[in-house]
């Protein structure tokens, strides 16, 4: 594939790990260190179906901007209404903690090391993630980017276009000659064909495409597929 100058990734089950169950483990921790009267499945069920409400509403043109940070609270702050027991802000420390800890997929150091180091292609990250928890990850798993960009940075959410615009602005790259790469067909293929990018599906799980989305241009079971994309083997 020739005219990519950059490749653009998503942090969240692209580069790392963030599975329900992984969820789970911090929604136990929740229950039992404040001794509620509830397991964590059913927190984070509960809890879940507000975040949702959150993910739905923040897409409007009239919604405010909210960190992950504030609008976790607020729901953590319904829910333990709803039950007359539970401390918002423990909850919301333990969550923001773990959205900052998650483990890497087996062949993600490789590849970002090996086109970072190539001195061909920059590299970007835009993620749907607060600034703390991107950096903890950056950090703790020795990552290299020539840019970053955050949902908290941009003050809006993929898949609207401001983000990717803002990332544009920082490569100094056209849209037309960046491939973005990212596991939600919503997210991230949809907010990378808005302004013009290329998009590769991280698909590892044999998801099905949305047909009333757009379709990637590539689809890959793991960042490895980005090498033969780029006719880099």
């Amino acid at each position: 594939m020739t005219g990519v100058k950059a490749v653009i990734f998503d942090m969240y089950d692209t580069l790392v790990q963030n599975s329900p169950t992984l969820w789970r483990s911090t929604f136990n921790e929740i229950c039992q260190t404040q001794q509620l009267n509830l397991d964590g499945q059913t927190l984070w069920d509960t809890w879940k179906a507000k975040e949702i409400n959150f993910r739905q509403e923040r897409y409007g043109p009239s919604y405010p901007f909210k960190t992950y940070e504030q609008a976790w609270h607020e729901c953590f702050t319904e829910v333990f209404r709803e039950i007359n027991q539970g401390d918002a802000s423990h909850a919301t420390s333990l969550a923001m903690r773990d959205q900052g800890n998650r483990p890497l997929f087996h062949e993600v150091l490789e590849v970002i090391t090996k086109l970072y180091n190539g001195g061909v292609i920059r590299i970007g990250l835009l993620s749907n993630a607060d600034n703390k928890a991107l950096g903890s990850l950056i950090r703790s798993h020795g990552l290299a980017f020539h840019q970053i960009m955050s949902s908290e940075t941009a003050q809006a959410y993929k898949p609207i276009s401001r983000a990717f615009e803002l990332m544009l602005e920082l490569l100094q790259i056209p849209a037309s000659e960046c491939l973005y790469v990212g596991d939600s067909q919503h997210d991230d293929v949809l907010g990378a064909k808005l302004v013009g990018m290329r998009a590769a599906w991280v698909n590892r799980n044999n998801g099905v495409l949305n047909a009333s989305l757009p379709s990637p241009d590539y689809e890959i079971s793991d960042l490895r597929g980005l090498f033969t994309i780029l006719g880099l083997e």
